[in-house]
């Protein structure tokens, strides 16, 4: 039993030291990451924007959106530290699931990529707020005066139904 937990303990050490000897090299040598998406999590309508520092100090690049059906888009460069910056709305129609979002410099036509997750329900935190414009007012509407010859109507029609009722079990007809 010991002679086997050694050799179980020696082999899963060899496997994590050939993990660190051997790691892959990918996001800058092939361009990919480095496009930032925020929120990275959205429902249709939502406004996102995009940036990233890979264009270089002065760099532009143009942007495309089109796998989630937004199309493509422009980031020019801004005053945060040397960054390009672009918004593009996920439209209406988007169904869920993960879209890639792609973003090529136009100086070194490197290509930088960033994932958008796109939900039915909003992510904690962007919970929507207000009043939902439906036609149909309020208990207290915006006259009290009208209210309040509604509530008379109504309970003028009641008594007088009762009225007619207690009538006809009487007798007395109508």
């Amino acid at each position: 039993m010991r002679r086997t937990a050694r050799l179980l303990t020696g082999t899963a050490l060899a496997v994590a030291a050939a993990g660190f000897v051997a790691a892959p090299a990918y996001a800058d040598d092939e361009g990919d990451g480095g496009l930032e998406v925020f929120p990275s999590q959205a429902v249709p309508g939502t406004q996102i924007t995009v940036n990233t520092a890979e264009c270089g100090t002065d760099g532009a690049a143009a942007g495309d959106a089109g796998a989630v059906g937004a199309g493509v888009f422009t980031l020019a460069p801004s005053a945060h530290d040397g960054e390009a910056v672009g918004q593009f709305r996920v439209p209406p129609s988007a169904q869920p699931g993960t879209y890639e979002i792609v973003a090529k410099c136009a100086e070194s036509n490197r290509q930088v990529k960033g994932d958008l997750v796109v939900t039915m329900t909003a992510p904690r935190g962007q919970e929507p707020r207000g009043s939902v414009k439906t036609g149909v007012g309020g208990a207290l509407g915006p006259d009290p005066v009208q209210t309040a010859a509604g509530v008379t109507a109504l309970a003028v029609a009641a008594a007088g139904g009762t009225w007619l009722l207690h009538r006809r079990a009487r007798g007395d007809g109508i």
